[in-house]
């Protein structure tokens, strides 16, 4: 065997199962700090709020485009008759 491997087990000793234990504590505390805050903002209902307004948002600016829309046909539409009319009234 090795001697780095030995001097390394009788260097640490008890030592380092002890700081194994305390990071393995570690981690599992902040995994489940971590999962417990996911689940409640899972459950939070401003995730729903945030996107019912982005829905509300997103249907008033479609029928805002399309009364834009709308009325540009209707002004191009009137725009037309009005040139037909002069048009025939000329001839």
């Amino acid at each position: 065997m090795n001697n780095q491997y030995v001097r390394r087990e009788v260097f640490c000793g008890n030592t380092c199962h002890e700081l194994k234990r305390f990071w393995e504590r570690e981690i599992g505390k902040q995994t489940y700090y971590r999962e417990s805050e996911e689940y409640r903002l899972g459950r939070s209902a401003l995730r729903k709020l945030r996107e019912e307004w982005r829905q509300r948002l997103e249907s008033k600016l479609r029928l805002r485009n399309n009364t834009d829309e709308t009325e540009k046909r209707a002004n191009v539409g009137r725009e037309l008759l009005t040139s037909l009319t002069q048009d025939d009234t000329k001839h």
